[in-house]
C-alpha cells in the first residue's frame, strides 16, 4: 500500500468526520474545509486507481473505489448546488459516508486490471461511473422530496417547509438528474455492448439493464401517468439499487466474498 494513499485517506477521513460533526452555524468554514476536502479525495482517488507507489504499477478499479468515486461526484454536485439552493441535513450525511467510502477504498483498492481490449473501453468506465454519480445524485433530492413531503403533512399544508424552497422546484430537480443519468447510462451501455466482442449476460450486464429498465420506466411513468410523489421515488430507489449492485455489488462478491482475482 502506497505510504501517500494512506496518508491522504486518512487525511480525507479526517477531514469528511469533522465536517459531518461541526455546528451549522460555522457555515463559510465549513464550505471551505469541505471544498478542501473534496479536493484532497480526488487526489487519492487518482492514486488508487492508477495504482501508484505500488511494486506493480497499473490501472486497478474496485469495489470501494467505485463507491468511493460515486461520492465524489455527488459531493461536488452539492457543494456547487448548496452555494444557490439551501440543502439541510444533506451535509452531515454526505460528509459522514465521505469518511466511510474512503477508508473502504483504503481497506479494499481491487486488483490492478488487464489492459482494456477496446480504446473506448476508458470512455464506457468513466460514462458509467459518471451515471452513478448523477443517480446518488437524484437519489439524494428524492430523499430531501420525501422529507419536504413529511414535513408539509405534518404542517397540515401550509406552503413552507424546513428546506425552503418549492417542492415543485426540488421535484424538477430529481427528475433532472434521473433523465441525465439515463441518458448517461445509455450511452455508456451501448458503448459497452458495442466494443466487447462477446457479448455475455452475467451479472453485472443483467442487474444495469435491468436498472436501465426501471429507471426509464420511471421516466416514461412520469411523462404518460404523472408518477408522482412516493411512487415515482420508490423506482428511482429501486433502479438506483439495481445499478449500485450491477457493478459495485459483483465486485464486491469477487473480491471479498469469493477473493477471485480481475477477470
Amino acid at each position: 500500500m502506497s505510504a501517500w494513499l494512506a496518508g491522504l485517506s486518512l487525511l480525507c477521513a479526517a477531514g469528511y468526520t469533522a465536517a459531518a460533526f461541526t455546528a451549522e452555524t460555522r457555515q463559510q468554514g465549513l464550505r471551505g474545509m469541505l471544498v478542501a476536502v473534496w479536493a484532497v479525495h480526488l487526489l487519492a482517488l487518482l492514486l488508487d486507481i492508477a495504482g501508484i507507489g505500488l511494486p506493480q504499477p497499473g490501472a486497478r478499479f474496485g469495489f470501494a473505489p467505485a463507491l468511493s468515486m460515486t461520492l465524489w461526484l455527488v459531493l461536488g454536485v452539492y457543494l456547487v448546488e448548496s452555494r444557490f439552493v439551501p440543502l439541510p441535513g444533506a451535509r452531515r450525511v454526505l460528509s459522514a459516508l465521505g469518511a466511510a467510502v474512503v477508508l473502504l477504498a483504503w481497506a479494499f483498492p481491487g486488483e490492478s486490471r488487464p489492459l482494456a481490449a477496446s480504446p473506448w473501453a476508458p470512455l464506457h468506465w468513466v460514462m458509467g461511473l459518471a451515471s452513478y454519480g448523477l443517480f446518488g445524485v437524484a437519489v439524494l433530492h428524492a430523499a430531501m422530496l420525501n422529507r419536504a413531503e413529511r414535513e408539509m403533512r405534518s404542517r397540515k399544508g401550509q406552503g413552507v417547509v424546513a428546506l425552503g424552497m418549492p417542492l415543485l422546484r426540488l421535484e424538477r430537480l430529481t427528475f433532472q438528474f434521473v433523465g441525465a443519468g439515463v441518458t448517461v447510462l445509455s450511452l455508456a451501455l451501448l458503448l459497452g455492448w458495442w466494443f466487447t466482442p462477446h457479448w455475455r449476460w452475467d451479472h453485472k450486464n443483467l442487474l444495469s439493464v435491468l436498472g436501465w429498465l426501471v429507471l426509464t420506466g420511471l421516466l416514461t411513468g412520469r411523462h404518460v401517468f404523472g408518477w408522482r410523489g412516493r411512487r415515482a421515488t420508490r423506482w428511482l430507489y429501486f433502479g438506483a439499487a439495481l445499478l449500485l449492485l450491477s457493478y459495485a455489488g459483483s465486485r464486491f462478491v469477487l473480491e471479498v466474498v469469493l477473493q477471485r482475482g480481475v477477470v
